[in-house]
């Protein structure tokens, strides 16, 4: 299945661009996604050691945050968007 990822802020230019498209297995969940990601591009530090995801990053599943849906466990299909936002601070 083909999955569209959206890149944010400093992941942008770690990336080197705004979208990419990448084909994963069917039944891949948003937890497979992010960890090809973060083997592709360690420099985005996406895991703690433990294997949970960073604190404070912000992950989309269609507009929606997956934290409110099954965490990692989000199952995705094709055509799906995954937004992926950094940590971000200021005031």
């Amino acid at each position: 299945m083909e999955i569209e990822l959206r890149f944010f802020a400093n992941f942008r230019a770690t990336v080197g661009q705004k979208i990419l498209r990448r084909e994963f297995d069917d039944g891949a969940d948003a937890g497979d996604v992010l960890r090809a990601l973060g083997e592709e591009y360690p420099e985005m530090e996406l895991f703690e050691s433990d294997d949970t995801l960073r604190q404070y990053l912000t992950i989309l599943r269609n507009g929606r945050d997956i934290e409110h849906i099954e965490g990692l466990d989000t199952t995705l299909e094709d055509g799906d968007e995954l937004s992926v936002f950094p940590p971000v601070a200021g005031g």
